[in-house]
């Protein structure tokens, strides 16, 4: 069953040489261009010693080249989902070198350009090789390493073909997700390099270049849920539906409104995949909008995995009553049973429900504390439209404490205006005395637009920590002029900013992005700009910003156009400048 990536490379070679392998910003990659950088990573990692590589590039079709020349070359490839100085510095206890895309300071292999003349036989691999380790994103707790045979890999990308290859047909691969992420790396670059289906190189993150590429050609997107909840109705989605063959979604539950309006923009509810770095795909499902919710939430296996309930009534269990998904599956290292964190229910016909998460269980004071219990309390108030809990890292000499990260729903968001911070948190704690140990109330609370997300869609246990640091995130400001339609203020960003973290080292350099989202900030302050972004136009980064540098901000407003302008300016020259649309809805005159 795990025949096609042992000979990947092989296939991959004797196709035509004007054989499309995908697309890159709208041009053609033939395979002749994707066999040559085959070659070219080949031999840099055939001469180079060492066994264990740390792979980063964000280029899909590239990655495929650098990974299948790691493998040909005898290489274990190390799958990380960022480059950020925690993440490199966990890889580099493991590795013995970096490829890519990494930071400077970590030495970076790059493959340069081989002769077209260039000839090499590819081998057969051997199926039982530790041929990947996915470097976990920690979204429950510390990154880990999962070795993954090649022969488990094979037998997920058999499997996805097996049961969904006869929708897709031969349409292009589109993704919003990274390849970083095992879900983005069998779904984008080992499933469609087997099958030969087109794969656009970029990831699309943004919406407005998402609709138009998936009105071109006939096409599968592989999405995630976070991805999908974002995607604005006000865009002309029906032009996409005619060439919108699928759609994918894994990497976390997706409430099942998003899959119908999913459905309702692009003509096909999801293909939900459930599964995890650790087992491989386990289950799928797409919704309809049965009349019985069982048979519309309820997961159908996948060929040949086997799964069984567990009663959880040990000591280490949550209780009794619940019981844990166990299964049994090819894309598995072996045999054994494997026990998921995830509790679920049978519903027939062989298939199960998902019934919510066993609890992460922690100790404050030697008191055993259930952080998904408190997370379940606090969003069962009608002021919370979702949270998430954690430890702080430990202070010595403090006892430890929790943390609750909160999005507040509309009516929420209502008595935050009107009471303030303080009343919020002592009502939301009032919700928790109750049921919890006083040691367990959280310490501190953090008021969110929305949760933040990494690029597989994933709310990890740094990002989180990182919105606890009580560094400053905006800059000193001082308004300077003023009228209806103009602004001008002073800037000075302070010398310990956050965003400076990474950004980087040898000279700390104001993000662009950041840049831009103070200017709408500000906009929004001194301007009654529509709540609907649109795009950006103009946007332009001439000179960099640095800390305890005086520079000027200046808007302007029209609103008609529901535009802004802005540009950073000093005595150096101007430093960056653009122009931020808005929707601007019609006026009813009813």
């Amino acid at each position: 069953m795990h025949a096609p990536l042992i000979n990947l490379a092989s296939i991959a070679a004797q196709r035509p040489a004007d054989f499309i392998i995908g697309w890159r910003d709208g041009k053609v990659l033939r395979n002749d261009e994707f066999v040559l950088r085959m070659h070219a990573w080949h031999a840099l990692l055939q001469r180079t010693a060492g066994q264990n590589f740390a792979l980063y590039i964000e280029d899909s079709i590239e990655f495929g080249a650098a990974l299948l020349g790691a493998w040909q070359a005898g290489k274990t490839v190390w799958l990380t989902a960022d480059t950020l100085a925690a993440s490199c510095a966990a890889l580099a206890q493991s590795v013995d070198g970096f490829i890519g895309e990494f930071p400077a300071e970590w030495r970076p292999l790059q493959a340069g350009p081989v002769q077209a003349s260039a000839t090499i036989d590819f081998a057969v691999l051997n199926a039982d090789a530790v041929a990947l380790v996915v470097h976990t994103s920690g979204s429950t707790g510390t990154a880990q390493a999962i070795p993954k045979r090649l022969s488990q890999l094979s037998n997920e990308v058999v499997t996805l073909e097996a049961v969904f290859g006869s929708r897709l047909g031969d349409a292009d691969i589109v993704a919003t997700v990274s390849h970083q992420h095992i879900y983005g790396l069998l779904f984008k670059v080992l499933w469609p390099l087997t099958t030969g289906r087109a794969i656009h190189a970029r990831s699309q993150n943004f919406p407005e270049e998402l609709v138009g590429l998936l009105a071109s050609r006939a096409c599968i997107l592989i999405a995630s849920p976070a991805h999908l909840k974002r995607m604005p109705d006000h865009l002309p989605w029906s032009s996409a539906a005619h060439y919108v063959r699928a759609v994918f979604s894994s990497g976390g539950p997706l409430p099942a409104d998003v899959a119908h309006a999913t459905g309702t923009l692009l003509g096909q509810v999801p293909i939900e995949v459930y599964g995890s770095s650790e087992t491989g795909g386990i289950a799928w499902r797409q919704r309809t909008r049965a009349a019985d919710h069982a048979a519309d939430e309820s997961w159908l296996p996948l060929p040949q995995v086997e799964w069984r309930l567990i009663a959880t009534n040990t000591e280490e269990d949550l209780s009794a009553s619940e019981n844990v998904l166990e299964i049994r599956s090819p894309h598995l290292p072996d045999d054994a049973w494997f026990r998921l964190a995830d509790c679920a229910e049978a519903c027939g016909a062989g298939r199960f429900m998902l019934t919510g998460r066993s609890d992460r269980i922690v100790k404050i004071e030697e008191k055993r504390i259930s952080l998904t219990a408190i997370e379940a309390l606090l969003a069962a108030s009608d002021y919370i439209s979702d949270v998430r809990v954690l430890m702080c890292d430990e202070v010595p000499g403090q006892r430890q404490r929790l943390a609750s990260f909160l999005v507040l729903s509309e009516h929420g968001k209502s008595l935050f205006a009107a009471e303030g911070k303080l009343v919020m948190n002592g009502y939301l704690k009032k919700l928790l005395v109750d049921a919890i140990e006083p040691v367990a109330l959280p310490r501190r609370w953090r008021y969110l637009d929305q949760l933040p997300l990494n690029a597989q869609g994933k709310t990890t246990h740094a990002m989180l920590h990182a919105l606890l640091d009580e560094r400053p995130r905006v800059p000193h400001a001082r308004l300077m002029e003023q009228d209806l339609q103009r602004v001008a203020l002073e800037i000075v960003v302070p010398p310990d900013l956050l965003y400076f973290d990474g950004h980087f080292t040898e000279a700390p350099i104001l993000p662009g992005v950041v840049q831009l989202d103070w200017a709408i900030s500000k906009g929004r302050e001194y301007f009654d700009l529509p709540p609907r972004f649109h795009a950006v136009n103009a946007l332009k980064f001439q000179r960099v910003i640095g800390p305890d540098q005086p520079v000027m901000l200046e808007l302007i407003h029209d609103a008609q156009k529901g535009s802004l302008n802005f540009r950073y300016f000093s005595t150096a020259g101007q430093h960056a400048s653009g122009r931020v649309l808005f929707v601007v809805e019609a006026v009813s005159h009813a």
